[in-house]
């Protein structure tokens, strides 16, 4: 069987009195890429001609060089609203935001 747990940070918190609702967000490190780095893997995919990829390579990097970069986020991060009631939440250990907590995710 698969370990499908993921850790999930805390980013906000909303208390009733009897309910409290916690908004998780996916506790991953998001590789950031360049959009220059993103253009020339998709034309190495695309041009399988090694001599052309060599000859077409240098021309589009020195062009892609001369444009502004925006760094792009390779992942989006899986978003999570809870509500449970606050005696349960209490037996959680009262997480806070900013903490991180584990969630396993099946299907029974």
């Amino acid at each position: 069987m698969q370990d499908d747990s993921a850790r999930f940070k805390i980013t906000q918190l909303t208390d009733t009195g009897t309910a409290v609702t916690l908004a998780l967000a996916e506790d991953v490190e998001l590789e950031q890429v360049s959009q220059q780095q993103m253009m020339l893997e998709a034309i190495d995919r695309a041009v399988l001609d090694k001599e052309v990829k060599e000859q077409v390579r240098p021309i589009l990097e020195a062009i892609l060089r001369s444009q502004p970069q925006t760094v792009v986020r390779s992942y989006s991060r899986t978003m999570i609203h809870i509500t449970m009631p606050k005696r349960r939440y209490e037996k959680l250990g009262s997480p806070r935001v900013g903490e991180v907590v584990t969630i396993d995710i099946r299907q029974t």
